[in-house]
């Protein structure tokens, strides 16, 4: 993380970022005092700024695609992917998450999520206003790219929430390809505030 910018107050990384999307929950998982944990706790400290990652997590005997949201001073919160993809087999390797989870940060209230989650309005309901900022970090295929790019503008216009995607880039090991099309959206002018496509980060 050498080239941060300076004040940056948080940093977003893709689903399951130490491995990309892998199906091999017990062959990749670690412990929330494994290493990818520790790089995370590290890393927010010396950037003095939050980070919110996924990583394959093994707690007692069950696997779980995990969000991990750490403070600078080390505090952190968890969110247990709710929708698993069986297209994927997700749900044969995994468990389920039940709990959502809402960060107040910075004067924000934010509701992070993880891929498969978009396709679910019910879940992302924002009853009473109770969000200001729905983040959803994912590995969803070019293929679905339009899929992915509508279904952000509409959680953020039926939520009147901004919404922050952001995706992988490259090629997995079951050769599918990532573009990106990370994005932060405003729900007020129904409009796309930023936009980051493959070619413009290599």
């Amino acid at each position: 993380m050498n080239s941060i910018e300076e004040n940056t107050d948080f940093i977003i990384l893709p689903e399951i970022f130490t491995t990309g999307l892998s199906m091999e929950s017990t062959k990749h998982a670690e412990t929330m005092e494994g290493k990818s944990v520790r790089w995370i706790r590290k890393m927010a400290a010396e950037q003095n700024a939050a980070i919110m990652g996924c990583i394959i997590i093994r707690d007692d005997s069950n696997y779980y695609n995990r969000l991990i949201w750490v403070n600078p001073d080390g505090s952190n919160y968890i969110y247990d992917k709710r929708h698993l993809f069986d297209m994927y087999n997700e749900d044969k390797r995994y468990s389920d998450g039940n709990n959502g989870l809402i960060v107040n940060y910075k004067g924000w209230k934010i509701y992070p999520m993880v891929y498969y989650d978009l396709r679910f309005p019910v879940w992302s309901r924002n009853v009473n206003m109770e969000y200001d900022l729905l983040i959803y970090i994912a590995s969803w295929p070019n293929q679905r790219s339009y899929d992915w790019n509508t279904l952000l503008r509409a959680r953020a216009i039926e939520n009147q929430s901004y919404v922050i995607g952001v995706n992988r880039v490259g090629t997995d090991g079951y050769g599918h390809e990532y573009n990106g099309d990370s994005c932060l959206i405003d729900p007020g002018w129904r409009k796309t505030l930023f936009h980051q496509e493959k070619k413009d980060i290599i």
